[in-house]
């Protein structure tokens, strides 16, 4: 006899029945739950959070899940009650220009904040007892800063990364700034660029000694922190391992927007004007992905641990496909700098925001896309998990932040025409360098070359002009106004 599918009250059932008789723990009984299919399709609005002037570019929740920390266009960084929608605290984060990510160190009683902004600088921001607050400078990029990475578990240690390619390393005790490494191309398919422009930085929960970065290009970049000599006496330029689908390889046209590590050490990698990427441990390409080329600011490869040579493939361009990434496809990121996230107890799930702002879930194992949700007027840029429960907040363009949680009646379904990509709306974010222009030009070339596009009347002409009009607009708005390009028109989010 064939055995009927178990339905997910059924499963529940089972778990409850399991959980009572002692043969499930209390903990796998959370995670199954937390987990479990039945929950993601029934997430909906809860509340919207509203207080910020400007598209909110960075959510993030504390370590106990009761506090979610943003940042925002208007340079305020908010800490929230999430739950009843109460703002605790906000405050200017003492930056001149867009706040691009704020972070709640660990194990500080949710009173040391760190930023990073379009300004360039890192910041950090000191909550007394009498809820005043101190923000101080601690360092600076050349160039946006995107992204921030919190060592695991420490309340002192943090690396950010900038478009300037720099990695820096900061210790809140002695307050110092280490620059550890700039990434350079590997070829000279971006002779144009003296260095890799950074939009993403992960630290891998399982061993913090590893750390991510991506940007400009098409590789992700591991590095060691052990194999850096803090006394400057040796290059830590070599990363210990590079990953890249292998259709990418040597794209010229393709970069990177946001990163993240699952608890299991996957790497999940999110592309500008492509997909999403699932990288395990054995799909890396060695410390050298380009054999014919002599290494970027190489150090000697024979310096790598011997279990990070075990962990890397060999530096061969023939990569068979058991070793290919997880593929997971439907939303669309080409106007911002999207980032990417697991969700569930045990990154059971991947999402994404999308251009066409919705939010996109999938399942992290086969890639299956089950959740599409409407969440914001324009793009949806930043999705959060909660920490410890299957709750997830959003925000994008809009100047609110959405909370979702598991409380509808039904079932959700997909949407139709979900593989039928809506075209970019107009350039979303302000193109005020020759990088900027660049970067759209690649993504421009990319979508006409574009096997979707086949039997599409062509309107490239006038997306070429619109654009290079909205870069002439822009350069003359920032000379008229002495370079300063914050104002609430700049939604580069």
């Amino acid at each position: 006899m064939n055995k009927r599918p178990r339905t997910s009250i059924g499963k529940a059932v089972v778990n409850v029945w399991q959980r009572e008789v002692g043969e499930l723990s209390a903990r796998n009984f959370t995670h199954r739950v937390g987990g479990s299919e039945d929950l993601v399709l029934r997430l909906e609005l809860y509340r919207k959070l509203e207080k910020h002037r400007g598209c909110v570019n960075t959510i993030s929740f504390n370590a106990a899940g009761d506090i979610l920390v943003s940042g925002s266009d208007d340079r305020r960084v908010i800490l929230w009650n999430w739950e009843t929608g109460k703002v605790q605290l906000s405050f200017h984060s003492g930056h001149n220009n867009n706040i691009f990510q704020a972070k709640i160190m660990p194990y500080t009683d949710d009173r040391s904040i760190i930023t990073c902004a379009a300004d360039g600088q890192v910041r950090h921001a000191q909550i007394s007892d009498k809820g005043q607050v101190k923000t101080s400078l601690l360092g600076k990029h050349l160039g946006r800063s995107h992204k921030l990475a919190i060592e695991p578990g420490s309340p002192h240690i943090f690396y950010t990364c900038g478009e300037d390619g720099l990695v820096q390393h900061f210790d809140l005790r002695t307050g110092a700034a280490t620059e550890l490494v700039t990434c350079q191309p590997l070829d000279g398919k971006r002779s144009h660029m003296p260095a890799i422009h950074l939009n993403a930085i992960a630290i891998d929960p399982r061993n913090p000694n590893f750390f991510a970065v991506a940007g400009s290009d098409e590789y992700t970049r591991l590095f060691d922190i052990r194999k850096y000599k803090w006394d400057g006496s040796s290059d830590f330029g070599q990363p210990a391992n590079f990953f890249c689908p292998p259709h990418l390889i040597g794209d010229g046209r393709v970069g990177i927007t946001g990163l993240a590590f699952s608890e299991q050490s996957e790497l999940l990698v999110s592309y500008n004007d492509e997909n999403i990427y699932l990288f395990e441990r054995g799909m890396g390409l060695g410390p050298n992905p380009v054999p014919t080329s002599p290494v970027s600011m190489g150090s000697d490869a024979s310096e790598m641990s011997t279990n990070h040579q075990s962990e890397a493939s060999p530096s061969t361009m023939a990569i068979d496909e058991s070793s290919a990434p997880q593929v997971y496809k439907g939303h669309r990121n080409c106007e911002t700098v999207k980032g990417v996230n697991f969700f569930g107890p045990k990154c059971e799930y991947v999402v994404s925001g999308s251009d066409c702002a919705r939010i996109f879930i999938w399942k992290k194992k086969g890639g299956e896309l089950i959740r599409v949700m409407e969440a914001d007027k324009h793009v949806v840029n930043c999705i959060e998990s909660h920490p410890h429960t299957t709750v997830l907040a959003s925000s994008g363009i809009d100047s609110d932040i959405k909370i979702w949680t598991p409380k509808a009646n039904e079932r959700a379904t997909l949407p139709q025409n979900i593989e039928k990509k809506p075209r970019a709306r107009g350039w979303m974010y302000r193109l005020s360098s020759p990088e900027d222009l660049m970067l759209q030009l690649f993504s421009l070339q990319r979508q006409r070359v574009s096997p979707e596009r086949d039997g599409e009347n062509s309107n490239d002409g006038q997306e070429l002009l619109e654009l290079i009009m909205a870069f002439q607009r822009n350069s003359d708005d920032s000379s008229e106004d002495g370079g300063d390009t914050s104002s609430q028109d700049d939604l580069f989010c």
